[in-house]
């Protein structure tokens, strides 16, 4: 057959001279088209290369390996290695600045310099400027460290002067002797990441998270953390930076920078939305990748926290979801956080715990996860895990913790029967107390969740709930069997001012004192009816939502700031201020205006708790708002002119002072702080407690405007007396 004519094309193409083609072309004998940068023999066996899946541990080329001779005169490309040649680079780049560096000091050597603050702009919260907007998208960028020694980098002149000598802070140097590039090459050499404040300023934001935040500092051993805090940041032991992010986004509440306040009336912290962006990044880095899989899971709590704070329930929900089943792989929900059993794949979860400290900081971890998992579902959704799949045992007390002393495991987990009534003394705290008031909270929930998912129709107030299976021994449990075994020394629902002139109250151990009775309303609301006087349920409730609100006058005759309350209050004032609706309400329907003007002062104060809470959490408005939504039909019902504006009659307190912003003395700093968690020796006495006096009556004026008895709070002498340092006074029930 006769040969096929050439194209065109290929008979116009002059042939290629001596050392044009490339060199595999020439090696293996091929057609080379000599076309650049790679010829299309090389295209054609690289594509056929790639097209087949690589044997192990062998990698495909990235490109076709087509190489040309030089041409007019450029120097051939050495075969180097990759590594050698960012090596190489690195070198190189080291010089420049160096060059850089001599030639600046040459230049600026005869006229005076201007202070700089550029690292002021690459550092949100930096004490010479507050963080804007723009400088945020600067900020984003992370300078990578360099593995060179000091003497390659800084000039002689700079090496024995080196601020970081004294304070390991860049910040404390003469700024008005030092050009902006000195203070890159600082933070390049120290490892620092620029999207964290100075380190000062960050010791102190982590101070304040320390002493002020109701809710994060559970899950981290704080001696050991502000030891690590202090080291050089490339030193493995340094805080993960999801940590530091989280820790500057919740500690700016209490030490703002840069606050706008919204239309709503909620607030917005510029600096603490910046760290908590950081910190999600972090959060979708691991999710990714699954690097520093633990530090990370402890950022996303610390965040959660501060977003339940801030009232973002969709981010609220997302974050609760994630971290508890982050932690279920981790094996954290075993009995020591971790288990090698019905696995082959050891890697893939976390190493058994170093030392105590570790072992305590991952019970704390799964606890914290799963009482954040009951608050956010009080609304009357399941659990994200059911407490039949608890294994870990609870923490130790935060003594031990802190002091890391040899203990042995608590004894008691969720499968003990008598959890919430018994109550050992070495394992106690009112952080330990806490856990066990959110967990029978979410006996409540699950108890109303499972009981209306296939029922055909809702409950109604008709119905008798003490004939459902398991209510009444819930009901027993959380009205009066929780509180009757608190042990004697935790029978304290307020504070005293103690010495230095600074006031403290136990933040947890007032929630564990409110949180069930929040329980018993959400337990019998459903069944709640005014008209019935003799109904255990409307009697239950009303005594509730009053022993919510006694607690609150209470604490409102002290100067304590109640923003520095665990942010849970605001559910629970709000399931108080839901059952005094009705009864308002109901008040309207019959007439009866002297007892509407009672409730409605009531109504108020609640109002009022949460306004001020929301001033620096932004939840206390937000549950204001839905409580005015639920006052609509009141406040249309009502003859009262101004009906949100009613005083509070009945109470040994002026409006006045009720209302009035605590005030501290002249000399004090700050505001009152929150006492940690502390426990002491305890002996069991038999306390005194509530009595149900028959619902509506509690709101009947008594002759002469005295005061109704009311389920106060009241002080008790103490068989032994509290150590002067807890700075709290006893108190219990008494009717």
């Amino acid at each position: 057959m006769p040969k096929a004519s050439p194209t065109t094309s290929a008979a116009n193409r002059p042939a290629l001279r001596r050392n044009q083609a490339c060199r595999p072309c020439r090696k293996r004998k091929l057609k080379c088209d000599a076309a650049r940068p790679h010829c299309g023999t090389c295209m054609k066996q690289w594509q056929s290369l790639i097209s087949v899946p690589a044997p192990p541990d062998y990698a495909h080329p990235a490109e076709p390996q087509c190489v040309y001779d030089p041409v007019d005169g450029l120097a051939l490309a050495p075969e180097t290695d990759p590594l050698e040649k960012i090596r190489l680079l690195e070198e190189e780049v080291s010089k420049l600045k160096i060059q850089l560096q001599e030639q600046r000091n040459i230049g600026s050597s005869g006229s005076s310099q201007q202070p700089l603050r550029r690292l002021s702009h690459l550092r949100p919260g930096s004490a010479p400027s507050s963080i804007t907007s723009g400088s945020q998208a600067t900020s984003s960028v992370q300078t990578p460290s360099l593995p060179y020694p000091k003497d390659r980098i800084l000039p002689e002149h700079l090496r024995d002067s080196d601020p970081r000598n004294n304070s390991n802070s860049p910040e404390l140097y003469e700024v008005g002797h030092k050009s902006s590039t000195d203070t890159i090459l600082d933070i390049i050499y120290s490892g620092w990441n620029p999207d964290l404040p100075e380190r000062n300023v960050l010791e102190h934001y982590i101070d304040v998270f320390f002493k002020c935040d109701p809710c994060g500092p559970r899950i981290l051993h704080r001696p050991s953390f502000l030891a690590a805090v202090r080291l050089d940041p490339r030193d493995s032991s340094f805080p993960h930076s999801a940590i530091l992010h989280a820790i500057c986004a919740s500690a700016s509440r209490w030490s703002s920078r840069n606050v706008a306040t919204l239309p709503d009336g909620t607030r917005r912290d510029e600096f603490a939305e910046f760290h908590a962006s950081k910190t999600r990044q972090y959060i979708d880095k691991t999710m990714a990748t699954g690097q520093d899989i633990f530090p990370v899971v402890q950022a996303c709590i610390l965040l959660a926290w501060y977003f339940y704070q801030e009232g973002r329930w969709v981010e609220i929900w997302i974050f609760a979801a994630f971290q508890t089943r982050v932690a279920i792989p981790l094996r954290l929900n075993y009995p020591g956080t971790f288990s090698t059993h019905n696995t082959t794949s050891l890697g893939g979860y976390l190493p058994p715990p170093k030392d105590l400290r570790d072992l305590e900081s991952r019970r704390r971890t799964w606890w914290t996860t799963i009482i954040f998992d009951r608050i956010v579902s009080v609304g009357g959704w399941i659990h994200a895990i059911d407490e039949r799949d608890i294994g870990t045992e609870l923490p130790l007390r935060g003594e031990d913790f802190d002091s890391e002393q040899l203990m042995p495991s608590n004894p008691q987990d969720m499968c003990a029967e008598d959890v919430f009534t018994t109550h050992l003394p070495k394992y106690t705290d009112s952080f330990l107390l806490l856990i066990k008031a959110i967990m029978m909270f979410g006996r409540v929930t699950d108890f109303n969740v499972r009981g209306n998912l296939r029922v055909p129709t809702a409950p109604n107030k008709f119905q008798d709930p003490f004939q459902l299976p398991g209510f009444a021994d819930l009901d027993r449990l959380v009205y009066s069997g929780f509180l009757e075994n608190l042990p004697s020394m935790f029978k304290m629902t307020s504070a005293n001012e103690i010495h230095s002139n600074r006031g403290s109250v136990d933040t947890d151990l007032y929630m564990v004192h409110i949180i069930p009775h929040a329980a018993t309303i959400t337990l019998h609301n459903p069944y709640l009816d005014l008209t019935d006087l003799n109904r255990i349920s409307t009697s239950r409730c009303i005594n509730a939502a009053r022993a919510i609100l006694s607690a609150y006058f209470k604490l409102s005759e002290t100067s304590l700031d109640i923003s520095r309350l665990h942010p849970f209050v605001t559910i629970c004032w709000y399931l108080a201020a839901a059952v005094q609706v009705q009864v308002c309400k109901y008040f309207i329907e019959v007439g009866d205006q002297a007892r509407e003007d009672q409730v409605w002062g009531e109504i108020n104060v609640l109002r009022q708790a949460m306004i001020n809470y929301g001033a620096r959490s932004p939840i206390g408005t937000r549950q204001e708002k839905l409580l005015q939504g639920l006052m609509r039909e009141i406040v249309r019902l009502t003859n009262q002119k101004q009906p949100l504006e009613v005083g509070l009659p009945l109470y040994p307190f002026s409006h006045t002072t009720l209302f009035a912003t605590p005030t501290l003395p002249e000399n004090a700093q700050m505001a009152p702080l929150p006492n940690p968690s502390t426990s002491h020796s305890m002996e069991y006495d038999s306390p005194t407690f509530v009595e149900d006096t028959g619902s509506l009556d509690l709101y009947c004026r008594a002759a002469g405007n005295v005061p109704p008895l009311l389920p106060n709070w009241g002080p008790h002498e103490p068989q032994q007396p509290l150590p002067p340092e807890s700075g709290l006074v006893r108190w219990s029930y008494r009717a």
